[in-house]
């Protein structure tokens, strides 16, 4: 009996896709260090922030009970986006036996670009924070020294001036971090979570974080960072990001960064009647964001 294309391509999918997921998560999901991943069933999502109430008031015996009107600060949105890849292995190379080894060759490029794609486009959302060119739904940049509040008031959740990363620009962000208050001007309470860096500071993040003492002093004290916990998750290094002294925290306050997931990662493959070339595509459809800017602190750096 003869085996058909659509039968043979039927044959090979699980081992390409098998091999595409081995060398896809080669690659890691650093995004994951970033970003609050949710599923996404539309065309686009939508985030509105609350402003909350004020503090409550005494109400004194006999008097009426004081009411508050909650509202809508700013709404963030998310434009899914679709990425897709895919290459094609000639009728007369599948004739030739070269196949097998294009094939997988090919597939091992192409995990590798769509893993890259990916990791591109989430850490362009930090790489661009500080940008006027880029705002977000408050009508400021990510990192910013004026979020605006329904109060009237504001939060910063970079420096005023950009710093370096070191033992007193990293206090000085817990410290900053802590004063945060709500869009009724309520603390709080907000802390650190975990220290993101480029490659370049791996070194200066280990020594601030890791050791037990004060780092670059005769001083026997000790390293007050480690010592309270100030950052329990300690820090990640994430590759993609473009400033080597850029450094960033990311906070205990919710739906910060947020990765919406509309389609999942998909390969498939179908021969062409036509022309009788192999062809094996890649696809996902996701967006990359964030809703509260609070759920991220950052700084340039020095320069």
């Amino acid at each position: 009996m003869a085996i058909s294309r659509a039968q043979l391509l039927k044959e090979l999918l699980p081992g390409l896709n098998a091999l595409f997921g081995l060398e896809y998560t080669r690659y890691g999901e650093e995004h994951k260090e970033l970003y609050e991943t949710e599923k996404s069933e539309r065309s686009f999502e939508e985030e509105t922030k609350l402003s909350g109430f004020s503090a409550a008031p005494v109400k004194n015996e006999g008097s009426a009970i004081a009411y508050d009107n909650a509202q809508e600060a700013f709404t963030a949105r998310y434009n899914h986006e679709t990425i897709a890849l895919g290459f094609s292995i000639t009728e007369e190379a599948v004739e030739d036996n070269l196949y097998d080894s294009l094939s997988a060759r090919y597939t091992k490029a192409l995990a590798r670009a769509m893993a890259y794609t990916k990791q591109v486009k989430a850490a362009s959302v930090v790489n661009n924070g500080f940008s006027a060119n880029y705002i977000g739904g408050d009508g400021v940049a990510l990192f910013s020294t004026a979020h605006p509040l329904t109060n009237g008031g504001t939060n910063s959740n970079r420096p005023a001036t950009g710093a370096d990363l070191n033992e007193t620009s990293l206090e000085a962000a817990v410290i900053q971090i802590a004063a945060w208050t709500d869009e009724r001007g309520l603390l709080i309470a907000a802390k650190p979570r975990k220290l993101v860096i480029p490659p370049a500071l791996m070194f200066v993040a280990t020594r601030l974080l890791e050791t037990s003492l004060r780092v670059g002093t005769t001083d026997n004290d000790i390293n007050a960072l480690k010592n309270n916990g100030s950052i329990p998750e300690g820090y990640c290094v994430n590759h993609f990001l473009t400033d080597s002294n850029g450094w960033y925290l990311t906070t205990d306050v919710p739906n910060g960064l947020k990765h919406f997931e509309r389609t999942a990662l998909a390969n498939s493959m179908d021969g062409d009647f036509d022309t009788g070339n192999v062809r094996y595509k890649s696809r996902e459809r996701y967006s990359f964001g964030w809703s509260d800017p609070l759920g991220i602190f950052g700084s340039p750096g020095s320069s």
